[in-house]
C-alpha cells in the first residue's frame, strides 16, 4: 500500500461503461488511490474527455502503459479479453487481480497459469473472497438472479422447474454501439433476446449447486431488453408448499449481515436501486408459488460497485466504503 496507507489501484479497460463507474467510485472511496487507467482507444486523453461528468473531479489521464506498483488491477475488459490480457501481460503474484469479464467465472475456467479466481459473489463466497488473491466478478443477470434464488436453494427446496423474466437497461450491452442500442431502435421498444440460453445460466446453474448440490431442474430464462439505460428487474416463480411468511423469513435470514441486499414483501421499483450498490428482493406467495422480484443496478452492484465491494474485503476494509450511493428516485 502506499504511505497513507491506501490501497493502490490499476484500472484497465477504463474508458468504457464498467471503468466509468470504477472510476466514479474510487475517486470518492476512502481508502483508495488510483495509481493508473489504461486504455488503449483513449491513451493520453484526460479521463473528462471520455467521461464527461468527472469534469472538475480529476486530471487523471488514461495510460498507454501498465504499471506494476499496485496493489490490485481491475480488469474492466470484454468477455474473452481479459485471459488475451493476462497472456500478455503476466501480472505479478502479489498484486490482486478483479476482472469483471465472464473468462474465469465458472469452475472449469477458474484457473489461469499460476492464478486461481474466486467466483465474487459475496452474499455466497465472503469468506473465500476475504482469502482470495484474484476474483472472478459475477455477471450482472447472475447476480440478480442468483440473488433471487440462493436462499431457496440453501434450504433444498429448489424441487421444480425455475421461470424467470428479466428486462436490462441498455447499458448491459456495453459501450459500442450495435443494431440493438441506439436510440431510435430502443426508444419506446422491447424485445426478447438469447431466450432459454444467455451466457449467464452457467454461472447461475453453479451458484445453485453449491447450495442445493443434488439441483437437477431447468432454470427458464426470458431475458428482455429495456427502453432504459440502467437497471435489471427480474421475476422469478417456483412450486412451493412455504407460506409467505416462511419464504420471507428465509431470505431474510440468509440476507441478514449482508449490507447490500434488503428483503421486503412490499411492491418494488427500479428507481429505489439505479445509482447504488444494493439489491432488494421482493418475496410473495400466490398460490402454489414463491414469487420472487429482484432489482439492481447492472453497472453496479451487476458490475463495478460489486467488484469494488470485493476489493473491501479483499484488502479487510469495511465493506460498504465507498458505496454507499444514494438512488436516483425521481
Amino acid at each position: 500500500m502506499s504511505v497513507n496507507n491506501k490501497v493502490l489501484v490499476g484500472i484497465v479497460g477504463g474508458a468504457g461503461y464498467t471503468g466509468g463507474e470504477m472510476l466514479r467510485i474510487l475517486l470518492n472511496h476512502p481508502n483508495v488511490e488510483i495509481a493508473f487507467v489504461h486504455s488503449t482507444s483513449s491513451a493520453n486523453k484526460h479521463v473528462y474527455e471520455v467521461h464527461t461528468d468527472l469534469f472538475g473531479d480529476t486530471d487523471l489521464k488514461f495510460a498507454a502503459e501498465l504499471a506494476y506498483n499496485i496493489d490490485v488491477l481491475f480488469l474492466c475488459v470484454g468477455h474473452g479479453d481479459a485471459k488475451k490480457f493476462l497472456d500478455a501481460n503476466p501480472i505479478p503474484d502479489q498484486i490482486k487481480v478483479i476482472d469483471l469479464s465472464q473468462d474465469f467465472r465458472l469452475s472449469q475456467s477458474a484457473k489461469h497459469k499460476n492464478k486461481s479466481f474466486v467466483y465474487g459473489l459475496p452474499e455466497l463466497n465472503r469468506e473465500a473472497i476475504k482469502q482470495a488473491n484474484n476474483i472472478a466478478n459475477p455477471g450482472c443477470f447472475a447476480t440478480c438472479l442468483e440473488l433471487g434464488l440462493l436462499p431457496l436453494a440453501s434450504k433444498g427446496l429448489l424441487n421444480s422447474e425455475v421461470h424467470i423474466t428479466a428486462t436490462t437497461g441498455s447499458t448491459g450491452a456495453g459501450q459500442s454501439p450495435s443494431a440493438t442500442t441506439h436510440f431510435t431502435w430502443r426508444n419506446d421498444n422491447l424485445s426478447v433476446y438469447k431466450a432459454f440460453e444467455h451466457q449467464h445460466l452457467n454461472e447461475i446453474g453453479q451458484s445453485v449447486k453449491q447450495l442445493q448440490p443434488g439441483f437437477d431442474h431447468a432454470i427458464n430464462f426470458i431475458p428482455y431488453r429495456g427502453d432504459f439505460t440502467r437497471g435489471i428487474i427480474a421475476s422469478i416463480y417456483v412450486d412451493s408448499k412455504l407460506g409467505e411468511a416462511e419464504a420471507l423469513r428465509i431470505y431474510q435470514q440468509f440476507y441478514a449481515g449482508h449490507p447490500f441486499t434488503h428483503v421486503t414483501n412490499h411492491d418494488i421499483d427500479l428507481k429505489q436501486v439505479v445509482n447504488t450498490n444494493k439489491c432488494i428482493i421482493q418475496a410473495k406467495k400466490h398460490g402454489n408459488k414463491i414469487f420472487i422480484v429482484s432489482i439492481l443496478d447492472n453497472l453496479l452492484k451487476g458490475a463495478s460497485g460489486q467488484a469494488v465491494q470485493n476489493m473491501n474485503l479483499m484488502f479487510g476494509l469495511e465493506e460498504t466504503a465507498g458505496l454507499k450511493l444514494k438512488a436516483t428516485a425521481f
